[in-house]
């Protein structure tokens, strides 16, 4: 319900839907770009300060309170009228829905319910996401070809407000809150083995994890991997489009692809709790390059559709990627913190991409130096995490 609620601001939501917005207020996709960016930029902000709370007090408060802004401040945003309006009703509901809904502080109680399972339990939280995103395309596109993309944000802030009490009701912070410990164990006399181990776990203070060479490798890996995915997928939509494709069939392209990406995510993770997460992320990285080879070497009014679907399905665990190995690095004990200290680095790159596509667009008159500078993107992020350390806190 969370990630239902954050998603309709999501990034990739936002560049499925940017034409319509483009067409009622009669801006061109830069100006969209930029809104994407700076609200993407806003949610990294805050990520430090949400990591440290949601560690010290738990994650209901938070969320109940993210859901009530990104629901009143999306029947704002349907409202709005100016460039000004637009963009800081944007930034604040991006801004709160993105850490507290989406990634950081779902991300954070899948850590602290699971240890065997743990990326898993991530994949799972991912998934989540992807099923609101492409859920939130296809009921924004629906009514605004019906009526507009007003009446659409209107619906889902409404839509926002009664989820909320579910969410603070259900929520729990970690198992010791319900009387069990990590992967469904329950607390009793006779099984103290699950509390050796939670006692165990080391608490990482902000200097020791920023002293520690493998944070750096996975937040530069991570930086890499995400600016280069959010630059394409922004673009997959107007890139169909602008080569013969309906809107509806490429919007259709980038749904299905994001099905399929997040059916994906829960059995990559998976793999990476049977074997090592850094041996299956450089796989998952390598196939991710092959579709974005493809995409610059072929004609899209042949393939353009099924290489979107290829491409957005192969790069769906790539924004949960970096949580994961964070996960193989870092205890339960300090998740919230060192995902919050990484987040700035994430959404920084979550905006940069968007902007960095629109103006290379712009300047070469072309999609291939997108797909080419991807390509090269992701061979640094196979080396980067090769080179970590992970399993740390053990």
């Amino acid at each position: 319900m969370g990630a239902f609620i954050a998603t309709s601001v999501a990034q990739t939501v936002f560049g499925g839907i940017q034409d319509l917005i483009v067409e009622d207020m009669n801006w061109d996709r830069k100006t969209i770009a930029l809104a994407a960016t700076l609200g993407t930029w806003g949610s990294g902000l805050t990520m430090p300060f949400i990591g440290k709370l949601v560690d010290r007090f738990g994650p209901r408060w938070l969320m109940l309170f993210a859901c009530l802004v990104v629901g009143l401040g999306s029947i704002y945003l349907a409202g709005s009228s100016t460039v000004w309006q637009f963009f800081l009703t944007y930034i604040l509901i991006r801004a709160i829905a993105g850490p507290n809904l989406q990634n950081l502080i779902p991300r954070t109680v899948a850590v602290n319910f699971f240890t065997k399972r743990r990326n898993l339990a991530m994949g799972i939280t991912a998934l989540n996401r992807i099923a609101g995103e492409s859920v939130n395309i296809q009921i924004i596109t629906a009514l605004s070809t019906a009526f507009s993309w007003r009446t659409a944000y209107r619906f889902l802030g409404y839509a926002s407000l009664p989820l909320s009490i579910p969410i603070f009701l259900l929520i729990r912070h970690r198992p010791e809150n319900v009387n069990q410990f990590p992967d469904s164990k329950f607390n009793n006399e006779n099984d103290d083995n699950s509390q050796k181990i939670s006692n165990s776990e080391k608490a990482w203070s902000v200097r020791e994890i920023l002293s520690l060479p493998s944070f750096w490798l996975i937040l530069t890996g991570e930086f890499v991997a995400v600016t280069s995915t959010s630059m394409v997928i922004f673009q997959t939509v107007p890139y169909l489009v602008d080569n013969g494709t309906s809107y509806a069939t490429a919007a259709t392209a980038l749904t299905l692809g994001n099905i399929l990406g997040g059916v994906s995510v829960p059995l990559w993770g998976w793999l990476t709790d049977r074997f090592t997460t850094k041996k299956i992320a450089s796989i998952i990285m390598l196939a991710a390059i092959l579709p974005t080879i493809l995409l610059a070497a072929t004609n899209p009014q042949d393939f353009g559709f099924t290489l979107v679907v290829s491409w957005t399905t192969a790069t769906g665990v790539v924004f949960v990627l970096g949580s994961m190995m964070l996960g193989s690095v870092f205890s339960r004990q300090s998740f919230g913190t060192v995902t919050g200290l990484t987040g700035p680095s994430r959404t920084a790159a979550m905006g940069l991409g968007p902007t960095l596509g629109a103006f290379i667009i712009g300047w070469s008159n072309s999609y291939q130096p997108i797909f080419l500078i991807a390509t090269t993107g992701y061979v640094m992020v196979v080396v980067l995490y090769y080179c970590v350390k992970t399993e740390t806190y053990r």
